[in-house]
Order: C-alpha cells, then structure tokens, then sequence
C-alpha cells in the first residue's frame, strides 16, 4: 500500500477553504486542482508499505497519538512550492504540531520505512502545474503565483485535530483517492 500519515479537517472547514479557493479554481482552470473531499494535512509521506511492516507501524503511530494532545488549528493564507504547487497554510501551535509530524517520522523510520529527510512544512495541497508544452506551462506557471494573492487573506475558523490518521494513496483510473488504513485518537497532555 503507499501511505501517509495525516491530519484530515473537518467538512466545516473544508468548506470554508472550498468557497476560498473557488473564485481561483474558476479563474485559473490551467492548474490541475485537488478534489476537496481528499484535503489532508499530510505529516510524513511514507511510500509502498509492505503488510508487515504496516502492522509494527501501527502499533509505533499509536503510542505516538497517545503522547501528542489534540491540536487545535485552522487554515490560513496560501503559498506555493516554486512553480509546481499551491497550497493552503495551516495555523495553530506550530511548535506541538511540529512534534507531532517528528513524531509520526520518527515512528516510521523505527519500523524500517525510509522518509525523506527535508524540514516538515504544514501545508494542505489545492492545486498543481501539470506537465505542459512550454507556453502553457509557463502561463499555469503565472496562474498559480497569481492565486497565492486570493489565498492571502483568507483565515478559516478554528477545529480541533484529535486523530492521527495512517492513509492510503489510491491511484489509477481519475484523480488520486485517499482512503484510511487506521486512526487513533490523539490523548497525550
């Protein structure tokens, strides 16, 4: 299975995001933008997970939820990776939340998984440039550098993250599904 784990945002505040980004997505169709229903605030990428492995794992990202309290955050603002990826930011305390993502690695490393190793950035992707002949890829280049300025000021209301959630990539036929492998309720103090 390629997994992840993640925080996943409740309706409310997806729909909050939806309504931001939507004047964007109708003004910049040439970005390839993410389905709502699959936003998540991925914490560490982990790839092709073998069952076994998955089974330790499970067991580590449990104790890990049990030592990490609930988080309390919001969306907010926007930025991009380059000229590849917008994406939406997130916003609470940055410090816990940064635990918990070093945490979730940690976890995975522990059970023989390889994760990349550049610096943690809490982000929720909304939309990419796809791979294009070179005007229009320069032009989906400007499209997303220009839809970070109609994310700037958005701020969404505030919802609690009290589950870690281990999450399974589905590709193939259409978009990338996202479907939960396990959870666990976050209960640290």
């Amino acid at each position: 299975m390629r997994l992840f784990v993640a925080l996943t945002p409740p309706t409310e505040a997806v729909a909050e995001l939806e309504r931001a980004v939507e004047r964007a997505r109708g003004r910049y169709a040439q970005l390839r933008w993410t389905d709502s229903g699959g936003w998540h605030l991925t914490l560490v990428f982990l790839g092709e997970v073998d069952a076994d492995v998955r089974a330790v794992l499970a067991q580590r990202l449990a104790r890990v939820a049990s030592r990490h309290p609930a988080q309390s955050l919001r969306l907010a603002g926007g930025g991009r990776f380059g000229y590849r990826v917008l994406w939406a930011g997130i916003d609470g305390d940055k410090r816990a939340l940064s635990a918990l993502a070093a945490g979730a690695r940690r976890a995975a490393v522990k059970s023989g998984i390889s994760v990349d190793d550049r610096p943690w950035h809490g982000h929720l992707t909304l939309a990419r440039v796809p791979r294009l002949p070179e005007p229009e890829a320069r032009a989906a280049a400007f499209a997303l550098r220009d839809s970070v300025a109609d994310l700037s000021g958005f701020t969404g209301t505030r919802w609690t993250a009290d589950r870690l959630h281990l999450v399974q990539s589905i590709t193939g036929s259409g978009p990338t599904r996202y479907q939960d492998v396990d959870s666990w309720p976050l209960t640290g103090r």
